[in-house]
């Protein structure tokens, strides 16, 4: 089967063979006719089947024949929701170049940039909008976007929202459509979470199911090496070294494992980038935009990135960490031998990680190819996972015990008088007037206040010494005594307080 067969548009034809589609996939056979009838669909495919096409072109074909709608401003007719940034951005992409030749307008938002060019772009009128929940709920709340004009809904990777917690995210935007539309449901796995969520949306669909994840790409070549966890650095710069590695992205469980591989490469002359939650927006897609363009040949991401990534010619996928769930395995290699291309994807295991091997080997019913390099696994025992410290349980704080209350002092009390012992004399309360007006007593002047105190008088400076003596005023021992003495051999004398010497 051919595109023409598919009925499209000579626009879509015409875009479909400058982006290099020579025939549609699996999926864009059984997905395309039904959406251009306008029927639900439930599609169920692995990751680089031509999924994104298998939607966008009829959506496209859908609303050029609609023509504009009556009004000044255009209202959204298409909303496609993503879970990641980047896909939402790769899908834009493919809606600006399936499109470039019809009179729609597409727009993309999503968090971790400023709002105000995508408010921009909304006021000046969109057609089609692809976005990502968060951002799409605030401005939803701020009042710049209305869905209530809306005809197409696009659920995109309905597994990878679940697993990332934006269930309720989704079924906000959710309230917010309109009940007669048509939905695109689209996910690469059914577990019984997203059958609920497609029961709910999805009115009578088309069941389009192709490529199981459990089956991956047979034009992928897959091998193991067995490594240590500290020679894996080694070996990764080892094979990027070799001639046959074109382009290259790396997989990390972890978002600081992949700054680390990052910064291990760099010390063996290898330029490569990381890419991941902790990146800014900029930072992601500038090293994203690198990496397509060749400017750098090593990609380094977690699994934020399996999903989403579409780059042509990729060569080589790396699995640095093996993935804690083996469907994740199959995504990340779907990543390479894309298009009918060929593709390698070569995977690092401890002996840390041989359980979620064997659930990848499992899950994909093959043995991968084990190889072996100058770095063979020598470690065979698993290293002990370090419990995590028991929280300390709350302890309520003791209350304070409440101050004992002061007793405030009793009048003595009068004693019955003993017999022929004289009457105490009462003092007899003067008036309050004749109080006021009688002298106080004088102050002492040692407990005088600081305002009453006598001020000191000032002290006197030592006088000074005349040199020069009165001419009339002789001492009474000279120096002339003095020697006259010491030749007689006697001691000098004690002075007398007017010697100079």
């Amino acid at each position: 089967m051919t595109f023409q067969e598919l009925k499209l548009i000579p626009s879509l034809l015409e875009a479909v063979r400058c982006c290099g589609y020579q025939e549609p996939t699996p999926i864009q056979r059984e997905t395309i006719p039904s959406v251009l009838e306008g029927r639900d669909v439930l599609g169920c495919a692995q990751t680089g089947t031509g999924k994104t096409a298998a939607f966008a072109l009829p959506i496209l074909q859908r609303l050029f024949r609609q023509g504009k709608p009556a009004g000044d401003k255009r209202p959204i007719r298409a909303l496609i929701l993503t879970p990641t940034r980047e896909l939402a951005l790769q899908i834009y992409e493919n809606f600006e170049g399936y499109g470039k030749k019809l009179p729609l307008r597409p727009c993309v938002i999503f968090g971790g940039v400023g709002q105000q060019p995508q408010v921009d772009q909304l006021r000046r009128g969109v057609d089609i909008l692809v976005a990502t929940p968060g951002r799409l709920n605030d401005l939803i709340g701020q009042g710049f976007i209305e869905l209530n004009r809306l005809e197409i809904f696009v659920l995109d990777e309905a597994d990878r929202m679940l697993d990332m917690g934006f269930i309720h995210d989704v079924k906000k935007v959710i309230s917010h459509l309109p009940r007669v539309r048509q939905t695109l449901f689209f996910s690469a796995t059914m577990p019984p979470e997203v059958e609920k969520l497609a029961t709910s949306l999805l009115t009578n669909p088309v069941t389009v199911k192709v490529d199981p994840v459990s089956s991956t790409v047979e034009r992928i070549d897959q091998s193991l090496y067995m490594v240590d966890k500290a020679n894996k650095r080694h070996l990764l710069a080892s094979l990027l070294r070799q001639s046959d590695v074109e382009s290259a992205l790396v997989f990390t469980r972890t978002k600081h494992g992949a700054d680390r591989v990052v910064r291990e490469l760099s010390r063996e002359g290898i330029d490569a980038r990381a890419i991941h939650g902790n990146k800014s927006q900029n930072a992601r897609q500038q090293a994203l935009g690198d990496f397509k363009t060749g400017r750098v040949h090593v990609l380094v991401a977690t699994d934020i990135a399996a999903r989403g990534i579409d780059i042509a010619g990729l060569s080589h996928v790396f699995n640095y960490d093996l993935p804690n769930e083996p469907e994740a395995y199959v995504h990340r290699i779907g990543r390479t031998g894309r298009a009918g291309r060929d593709g390698i994807a070569i995977s690092f295991c401890c002996v840390d990680e041989l359980k979620e091997l064997k659930q990848i080997e499992k899950l994909t019913g093959k043995t991968i190819r084990r190889v072996e390099s100058e770095w063979p696994m020598q470690v065979l025992e698993e290293t002990p996972k370090q419990p995590r410290p028991a929280r300390a349980e709350h302890q309520p704080r003791p209350q304070a015990k409440p101050a004992p209350a002061v007793k405030k002092p009793q009048p003595p009390k009068d004693k019955p008088e003993k017999a022929g012992e004289k009457p105490r004399k009462q003092p007899s309360a003067a008036p309050v007037s004749q109080r006021e007006a009688a002298p106080k007593p004088p102050v002492s002047q040692s407990r005088a206040t600081p305002l009453q105190r006598p001020v000191s008088p000032a002290r006197r400076e030592p006088p000074v010494r005349s040199i020069q003596r009165d001419e009339a005023e002789k001492p009474a021992f000279t120096y002339a005594d003095l020697l006259r003495q010491r030749r007689k051999g006697a001691r000098r004398p004690l002075s007398t307080g007017n010697d100079r010497f």
